[in-house]
């Protein structure tokens, strides 16, 4: 009957709740991860990661730092961090990640050639995702940044429930279509209880080279006013500049190879305020 069967369904429901959530387990030899997301792709996320990565190496040269691509569909952290190769495996078949301007960095673009599409469905990526987080012999690190996937999807969860995450900073352009999903994003972390350090607003404002005329091509204060709705800080403001997009593309992050510029101390702000905000360390 069908009563009988709805009684069936919400027994079966009680069980996989009463289960909770996978157990949070630390990755071996990290003191504190934080993740770099966005609701939506093409608003500079894996750009903002990795100079965070090296800006956090900068603002303290006693601290060891991580940067792992958590974006199998997409891996752009080979290129913009001037790596090629595969890894090298350890003694307890751990993978040995490759390490560029004193970062150690791990990617899903290691294990595949550069063209190849990686036309997978989700538990083989959520497989790949495990392999990446459990299977890396990071050494010691005081802080592992990951550069998330755009969305709010399986690895979001994933990432979010298997392992004990100490923030998460969203990027955003100020445009109101990516702040509709960097709502999503800053939401989605709050539900899963991993601490939302702040907004990033990136592309910000664009000076013209010739006249310093400023335009603010995506909006002026978008993500400043997210922030407010959402009771959240904003970490900092990235313009848009040409040398940013440069300096990634050849594998010469600005924060490395402009220290000097407005770009790269705008990064190397943001990292000393995610600092301020992540809570005290395991020693």
């Amino acid at each position: 009957s069908s009563s009988s069967g709805d009684e069936a369904l919400r027994d079966k429901r009680a069980r996989i709740l009463s289960r909770g959530l996978p157990e949070q387990k630390p990755i071996e030899g990290v003191k504190q991860v934080v993740v770099v997301a966005s609701g939506k792709g093409g608003v500079g996320k894996s750009t903002t990661a990795v100079n965070i990565a090296l800006a956090l190496a900068a603002n303290d040269s006693t601290k060891e730092v991580g940067l792992l691509d958590a974006d199998i569909y997409g891996p752009s952290i080979p290129k913009m961090m001037n790596l090629k190769g595969n890894p090298e495996l350890t003694s307890k078949n751990l993978m040995r990640p490759l390490k560029n301007y004193g970062i150690a960095c791990m990617s899903m673009g290691f294990l595949i050639e550069e063209t190849a599409p990686v036309v997978w469905r989700g538990l083989m990526v959520m497989s790949a995702v495990e392999k990446l987080l459990r299977q890396v012999d990071w050494g010691e690190l005081d802080y592992l940044v990951i550069d998330m996937p755009p969305g709010t999807g399986d690895v979001q969860l994933s990432v979010s429930q298997n392992i004990p995450v100490a923030g998460a900073v969203i990027v955003s352009t100020p445009q109101d279509v990516a702040l509709l999903d960097a709502r999503k994003g800053a939401e989605m972390f709050r539900k899963v209880h991993v601490p939302v350090l702040g907004l990033v607003q990136n592309m910000s404002v664009f000076q013209c080279p010739k006249c310093k005329h400023e335009t603010h091509i995506f909006g002026a204060d978008g993500v400043r006013d997210l922030a407010k709705t959402l009771g959240l800080d904003i970490l900092g403001d990235i313009p848009l500049h040409v040398n940013i997009r440069e300096t990634c593309d050849s594998g010469q992050p600005v924060v490395i190879s402009q220290p000097q510029s407005d770009a790269a101390k705008a990064y190397l702000k943001i990292a000393m305020e995610i600092v301020r905000r992540l809570p005290v360390a395991p020693a």
